[in-house]
């Protein structure tokens, strides 16, 4: 296998470290050929079997987005009931979610009964199938960001209602809701950082 060069190590390096949860985002629209070429990411990325169980929806009505919009911010409200004190006072400042700003709304979904890949590799874990999805999601998300592009995943969400008003297959599962567009402000600090949530560390490692 051939080696890849210090420059290019040292910008993967910086594109990782740059990759952020965007919640700010501005309203410019994002090229659709640009957005067309983010999407085929898609299939560059690894999957349990080659089994490719992700599923993409574009949420781009009115009526799809405003359902979404008031899904999240009823969990949202629901969410803010479980803490208190001071971090009851940091959640409730937080900006969660983009929807309201981004210019492009995806979906995604993994499909728990796909025969693509003929079970290989799930049927002692059959979640692999969506660890293949969050595996594609990371790869589009870099993408995305190394063409300046800014994603926010929405997780404070009821899944099941919104597969409901998406109208999708009983069989696919919601594993990310995306908000995709260009950022107000770039920050190489978590935002949740930055507000006083939370802090990032390095993992430790165990050996056995």
């Amino acid at each position: 296998m051939t080696g890849f060069s210090d420059s290019f190590l040292d910008e993967l390096d910086r594109l990782m470290r740059w990759r952020r949860d965007v919640r700010h985002f501005r309203t410019d629209p994002v090229e659709e050929p640009l957005l067309s070429d983010l999407l085929a990411t898609f299939a560059l990325a690894p999957s349990v079997g080659l089994s490719e169980p992700w599923r993409l929806v574009r949420v781009t009505s009115a009526a799809a987005r405003a359902a979404a919009l008031s899904n999240f911010q009823t969990a949202n409200a629901e969410a803010l009931e479980g803490y208190s004190g001071e971090a009851a006072k940091i959640y409730a400042g937080l900006k969660l979610s983009g929807m309201q700003e981004a210019p492009v709304h995806l979906a995604v979904f993994c499909d728990e009964t796909t025969i693509k890949g003929k079970g290989l590799g799930a049927g002692t874990m059959p979640e692999m199938r969506r660890y293949s999805v969050v595996s594609a999601i990371m790869q589009f998300w870099l993408a995305a960001r190394a063409h300046g592009l800014g994603l926010g995943w929405v997780s404070i969400l009821d899944p099941d209602q919104l597969c409901r008003d998406l109208d999708v297959s009983p069989d696919w599962r919601l594993v990310a809701y995306l908000c995709i567009g260009y950022p107000e402000q770039e920050d190489d600090t978590p935002e949740l950082q930055r507000k006083g949530w939370e802090v990032r560390t390095v993992p430790p490692v165990e050996t056995r």
